[in-house]
């Protein structure tokens, strides 16, 4: 992947994560069922920026990871 995906989807799970974590934080209405876990999609969205942010450093030329990964 290149760096416009990359940029594009970083900042999709940025801006994802923070409206999610603004609606994770209302207080809840009482009798009223929230339909979407934002708790939840916080989380996806936190996971989903931490993989871009390793894959920039990837693409800026650090190696991250082992290459056998423990395996001989």
């Amino acid at each position: 992947m290149d760096w416009t995906p990359t940029l594009i989807l970083l900042a999709i799970g940025m801006a994802g994560f923070a409206f999610a974590s603004w609606r994770a934080s209302r207080p809840a209405v009482f009798g009223k069922v929230r339909l979407i876990p934002w708790t939840t999609l916080s989380l996806i969205f936190a996971v989903l920026s931490l993989f871009m942010l390793v894959h920039v450093v990837n693409l800026l030329g650090f190696t991250t990871g082992s290459q056998n990964m423990g395996f001989r």
